[in-house]
């Protein structure tokens, strides 16, 4: 299997790094918006390819020929040369995500999709036309979405009803944190405090459920989710009914826990009393509540597994369905001027939330993919979420325009 990767940040390295240690399976071609980036990640992974930097698709296919690693900054290369059959997206840019995804398509090209904001904006349009082309798009496996949708196929295949399906909250929650506020954790893990944050505030977290969220049906309980405090052994105990001693109003939600990490889970149950016995008698507890609980998820180390099960399979390791069941809307960090511009998630404007599609949609909720360098119209207070009316207008850009696109077509 020929793989392109576009995009060597950490976790791009990470995938060279794994395909390098793989039978059947090399990347041929690496993009970065910096050669020397590339040269750097593909030193650090160990891979002992020899590379040519190469301007064309035509450079390319002949370096791949020659079995070298061919090497670019114009990621088109990567979509459009003839021997790869899978990218993956790790540019972390919803924008780029967006057209990537549509050049793989008109290059019949399966995608992996590294690119949860976009994924949470655009996902079910990109996904309509790549079945249209004829590829795959796919979540990225070992990232929480792809590894819930492990749980969540093997729960929902045997007909058990799925309460909660959710992750574990990795880093303490604060909202309000900002890049400057984590500069020096960042240093210290090797990682860009822009990201850092992301997690912090609890975005990733609202992104990521909302993935799940939208390829599976399942929604927020209530918005932004409940994020309880609980531990491993109490997961089935906390994410079960208000009259059952749990924090929910209703089954069959996403949601995230505090205190226990690393790991996925869904809390499953079922009427059937011979298989509320036969789960006694497998050690799942007297129920009516069951855990599911995946200890580990090894983010892009797995990846490479979603690039087997496209191209051998066929099949995504998770997508959205046909339309959005949950968005992801901006709420403001801080008391915000008229006339600011608006940074990006993990930055010091605003954090990510999530709510269910329908709600965002009748009150005008801004798509939190879309709000990077957008212009207040006016004054917005601390915690209040961004609704069309506070911007002037959101930037034109492929992404927007597919959202447009998108809306258009659901309506």
């Amino acid at each position: 299997i020929q793989v392109g990767l576009i995009g060597v940040g950490q976790m791009g390295t990470d995938i060279l790094a794994q395909i390098d240690q793989m039978q059947g399976m090399q990347t041929s071609v690496v993009i970065d918006i910096e050669v020397n980036r590339v040269v750097e990640a593909l030193n650090a992974a160990g891979c002992k390819a020899e590379i040519a930097v190469v301007k064309s698709v035509e450079e390319a296919h002949k370096a791949i020929s020659e079995g070298k690693t061919a090497i670019s900054d114009n990621w088109h290369i990567a979509t459009q040369v003839p021997d790869v059959q899978a990218i993956i997206d790790s540019t972390g840019s919803p924008v780029i995500g967006t057209e990537i995804a549509v050049d793989c398509c008109e290059h019949k090209k399966h995608i992996i999709m590294m690119n949860v904001e976009c994924d949470i904006t655009v996902g079910p349009i990109l996904k309509k036309l790549a079945d249209k082309a004829g590829v795959i798009y796919s979540m990225g496996a070992g990232d929480e979405p792809a590894a819930l949708m492990e749980l969540y196929r093997f729960a929902d295949s045997l007909g058990m009803e799925v309460v909660a399906a959710g992750k574990g909250k990795n880093n303490p929650l604060d909202v309000f944190s900002n890049p400057d506020a984590l500069a020096a954790k960042a240093k210290d893990r090797n990682m860009s405090p822009y990201m850092l944050c992301e997690f912090v505030d609890g975005s990733k977290t609202a992104i990521e459920m909302a993935s799940v969220s939208n390829a599976t049906g399942l929604v927020p309980d209530v918005s932004g989710m409940h994020g309880p405090k609980a531990t491993r052994d109490t997961i089935h105990q906390v994410f079960c009914p208000k009259s059952e001693g749990g924090v929910l109003n209703n089954k069959g939600v996403v949601e995230y826990a505090i205190g226990v990490h690393p790991g996925v889970f869904l809390v499953v149950t079922t009427d059937n009393p011979r298989l509320r016995e036969a789960l006694i008698q497998r050690d799942m507890g007297n129920g009516p509540y069951y855990q599911l609980f995946r200890p580990y998820h090894l983010c892009s180390i797995e990846v490479p597994l979603s690039v087997a099960q496209v191209v051998i399979y066929g099949e995504s390791s998770g997508h959205p369905g046909q339309k959005l069941v949950s968005e992801c809307v901006a709420v403001a960090k801080r008391n915000l001027k008229a006339g600011e511009t608006l940074d990006g998630i993990g930055g010091f404007c605003y954090r990510v939330s999530i709510e269910k599609a329908e709600e965002a949609q009748s009150n005008k909720m801004v798509p939190a993919g879309l709000i990077k360098g957008a212009v207040l119209a006016k004054d917005v207070s601390q915690g209040t979420v961004i609704d069309y009316s506070m911007l002037e207008s959101i930037p034109d850009n492929a992404l927007s325009r597919m959202r447009k696109r998108m809306d258009e077509e659901n309506q």
